[in-house]
């Protein structure tokens, strides 16, 4: 199912975001209940996607989406419209993202969990900009009780990234991409995902993309990589 067809609806819950200075902040971890340990998540291929702000990671998503029928679950936008919401949790998030820092885990699970259970008849979810910390990894695999088929990791020099996230700022008059907040989220994203990188490679589940290429050859080895799978 293509990422537009999956609705959106985040939970509000009561959990804490006092946190929210620190540059990591650890939030409450969801229940069990809350991803669920559902049979629907068991069967599925589930791909995380990584790479910094800019490296064309969810252009190659909404791609493979749509070619491969996969569930496309886009944190940066998740986090993006639950900001634009009048709400005290959005007010929260949209100042965290405004800073360059990372949103507490126990909120980031409840956004990809709510939607990968509304979309139970998926034959894969491709999980774009997760996990961002070690804790989001674990916990993941804690609570659905499996780990990802594959870790994609699309590699691209910082002053790629920059330009490109500078240029979609423009084009979508996104307040997060003004230069300060891409820097600062790029500092963020290489500090967090070393660990998270580390993690995965002992599991021998990473895969390197490099993303400075063409979108098509991009593309082109995206899908190589999940045709491996199949």
């Amino acid at each position: 199912m293509p990422a537009d067809l999956c609705p959106v609806s985040p939970k509000e819950t009561h959990r804490a975001l006092d946190t929210v200075t620190s540059v990591a902040p650890t939030g409450t971890t969801p229940s069990p209940s809350s991803l669920g340990t559902a049979d629907i998540l068991k069967s599925p291929l589930i791909i995380f996607v990584m790479g910094g702000p800019g490296c064309g990671k969810g252009t190659q998503c909404k791609n493979m989406a749509t070619k491969y029928g996969f569930c496309h679950v886009g944190l940066g936008q998740l986090l993006r419209q639950e900001a634009q919401c009048s709400s005290w949790r959005g007010r929260k998030i949209r100042d965290i993202m405004l800073q360059g820092l990372l949103v507490p885990t126990g909120v980031i699970l409840d956004m990809i969990s709510d939607n990968m259970l509304s979309c139970p008849e998926s034959r894969g979810f491709l999980i774009d900009g997760f996990p961002r910390e070690l804790k989001q990894a674990k916990e993941f695999e804690r609570i659905v009780g499996r780990a990802p088929n594959i870790v994609i990791v699309f590699d691209c020099s910082m002053e790629t990234m920059v330009q490109r996230a500078l240029c979609r700022g423009q084009v979508e008059r996104r307040a997060d991409d003004c230069e300060s907040a891409i820097r600062q989220r790029l500092e963020t994203h290489y500090t967090m995902s070393e660990p998270v990188l580390t993690f995965y490679q002992q599991k021998n589940l990473l895969r390197n993309i490099l993303a400075e290429e063409a979108p098509e050859n991009i593309f082109a080895k995206c899908c190589s990589v999940i045709e491996s799978l199949q």
